[in-house]
C-alpha cells in the first residue's frame, strides 16, 4: 500500500489539467489522499482497468454506475465476507466525487453528470468497528510508561493521558506546537479536520503527566511532542527537536500495548474512549461533539462503545406502575 507521500507524489507527477483523478485528490485533505485514490482503483479495477488515473470516468453514464453500486454490494472482500455499508458508500461517495471533477473539467454535460450520480446509497447498519478501553487498560498503559525510567516514558505518559482526557486524534496530537498549550490554564488550541480550530482543556492527573514531559522538553519552540536521537525510541539518549509523525505514534501505542500485556487496539480506540467515558459520567453529547471536533452529533454518536450492561442499567432506570399477579413467575421477584 503506498503511503501518503507516494500518493501526493503521484498526484504531483500526473497531468493534473484534464485528470479527473489528480484533481480530486488534490482537492482533498492530505490524510484523505491514499483513501480515495484505493477506493477509485477497487472500483475501476472492478471494470477492468487497474489504474483508475487512464479509466475513462466521464464516459460512465447511469446505467454504468448502477451497476458499480450492484457490484460493489455484491464484492467479497479479502477477509472473505461482503463489503461493509459504510464502505459501500465511502466508495460511492469518491465514485460520485470523481465524476463531479470530469463534469467541472468540461469532459460530461450537467445531464449526464446528475443522471449517473443519480444512485442511491446502500441502507443498512453494521456493528461499529474499534472497542473502547477498560479504566484497568489504561491504567496498565500509564503503568508501562511510569516504569520506564527513560524519557519515552514521560513523554508516552504525556500522550497517552492527552489522547484518553481530550479525545484529541493523532494527526492532531503530532500538530501540536509548544504555544498551543496554556500551562497554566490547561488550554490547548487544537486544528483538525478541515482547518477547524477548537479548545480542549487538560486537567488533573493528565496536567500532570504532560508538567513533567515539559519540564523536559524545555521551552524551545516548535512541536510539542518530539523524538529522540536513538532510534525507535527504545533507549532514548537526547532530545531533538524532530516533530513526531502519526506512524510513530502508532508504533508508540502499539508497544505500550504489548507492554502492558492488553488486548489490540488501535490509536483512534482512545478517541472512542474518550467519547463512551464522557457520555457515561453524563457529560451532554453535544458537548462532547464540540470537544471532538465533530460538526454533527451523529458523528459522536458513532463512537459510543459503552458495553451492553450499560443499555441495561439504563433500561432498569425506566419503571410503570404494575403489580404482577403472579409471584415468582419467571423466577422474577416484585
Amino acid at each position: 500500500m503506498e503511503t501518503t507521500n507516494q500518493t501526493n507524489e503521484l498526484v504531483l507527477n500526473t497531468y493534473v489539467e484534464n485528470n479527473p483523478v489528480a484533481v480530486l485528490l488534490s482537492s482533498v485533505a492530505q490524510s484523505s489522499r491514499s483513501t480515495y485514490k484505493l477506493d477509485l482503483e477497487g472500483i475501476s479495477g472492478l471494470l477492468g482497468v487497474q489504474d483508475p488515473f487512464i479509466f475513462p470516468w466521464a464516459s460512465l453514464r447511469f446505467q454504468h454506475t448502477q451497476m458499480i453500486r450492484t457490484m460493489l454490494t455484491e464484492t467479497v472482500s479479502h477477509t472473505g465476507k461482503p463489503f461493509a455499508v459504510s464502505t459501500v458508500n465511502r466508495k460511492i461517495s469518491a465514485l460520485r466525487g470523481v465524476l463531479k471533477m470530469a463534469w467541472r473539467l468540461g469532459q460530461m454535460s450537467a445531464e449526464d453528470y446528475y443522471r449517473a450520480i443519480d444512485i442511491g446509497c446502500l441502507r443498512g447498519e453494521t456493528i461499529s468497528a474499534g472497542r473502547e478501553l477498560a479504566t484497568d487498560e489504561i491504567s496498565e498503559l500509564m503503568g508501562v510508561c511510569s516504569r520506564d525510567p527513560t524519557m519515552a516514558g514521560v513523554r508516552d505518559a504525556a500522550i497517552i493521558s492527552l489522547m484518553c482526557t481530550c479525545g484529541l486524534r493523532r494527526s492532531e496530537v503530532v500538530g501540536l506546537n509548544l504555544g498551543d498549550y496554556d500551562q497554566t490554564t490547561g488550554r490547548i488550541k487544537v486544528l483538525g479536520k478541515g482547518r477547524k480550530e477548537r479548545t480542549v482543556y487538560l486537567v488533573n492527573e493528565a496536567a500532570k503527566a504532560m508538567d513533567d514531559w515539559l519540564w523536559i522538553r524545555g521551552d524551545f519552540e516548535g512541536a510539542l511532542f518530539t523524538g529522540f536521537l536513538s532510534g525507535f525510541d527504545l533507549f532514548p539518549l537526547e532530545l531533538t527537536n524532530r516533530r513526531l509523525t502519526s506512524q510513530a505514534i502508532y508504533v508508540m501505542l502499539t508497544r505500550r500495548g504489548n507492554e502492558a500485556g492488553i488486548a489490540h487496539y488501535s490509536p483512534h480506540d482512545l478517541r472512542r474512549t474518550f467519547v463512551s467515558h464522557m457520555l457515561k459520567l453524563g457529560v451532554d453529547i453535544n458537548t462532547v461533539s464540540k470537544m471532538c471536533g465533530h460538526s454533527s452529533v451523529m458523528t459522536t454518536a458513532r463512537y459510543d462503545r459503552r458495553p451492553e450492561a450499560t443499555k441495561k442499567e439504563a433500561a432498569e432506570l425506566i419503571h410503570i406502575p404494575y403489580k404482577s399477579r403472579n409471584k415468582g413467575r419467571c423466577g422474577r421477584s416484585e
